[in-house]
């Protein structure tokens, strides 16, 4: 865990934070992306992207193709929200603790946690070099929520404004 870093204010995308993600019936990790901002956070992706290519270097591999790479431009995915982000994925065998700003735990039911809000998290990065081939992953070690942000996806209804008053019916 030598590279464990603490990455700051990035937004939350395709959370399973609270339970395992599930896939064509496979249970897989608990897991998310973060996006960071290109204009804003630029010197977090390059202490990133140095991170990575020295990982490489101590496995004595090849940096492997950008899609076996837990970081990504997100200006070539087709999700709302990435363009003009680096998207990085993390994931975790074990649940990653999850706390709110004031650092007490969080569960699922609190619904604080949700795809869209802003986050810190914990994380630290492992090459793969086996049968399965050359990967370099990022451990997801700790979420910690940071503010409010714009839900992705569905997210609730408003009352106000999606229902009609029926009450003189």
């Amino acid at each position: 865990m030598a590279n464990k870093i603490k990455i700051d204010n990035v937004r939350l995308s395709f959370p399973s934070l609270f339970k395992k993600a599930e896939f064509n019936g496979q249970v897989g990790k608990f897991e998310a992306s973060v996006l960071i901002s290109k204009e804003t956070q630029a010197e977090i992706i390059a202490k990133i992207e140095a991170i990575i290519d020295a990982e490489c270097v101590v496995a004595k591999i090849k940096r492997p193709a950008p899609d076996k790479v837990c970081l990504r431009d997100g200006d070539h995915q087709e999700y709302d929200g990435y363009a003009g982000m680096m998207s990085l994925k993390a994931a975790s065998s074990r649940r990653p603790t999850i706390i709110d700003r004031d650092k007490t735990p969080l569960i699922e039911e609190d619904g604080v946690v949700y795809a869209g809000c802003y986050v810190n998290i914990v994380v630290d990065f492992w090459v793969q070099n086996n049968k399965y081939g050359k990967r370099v992953n990022c451990n997801l070690l700790g979420v910690q929520f940071a503010k409010e942000g714009d839900s992705f996806g569905a997210g609730d209804t408003n009352v106000e404004s999606d229902f009609d008053d029926l009450s003189d019916i």
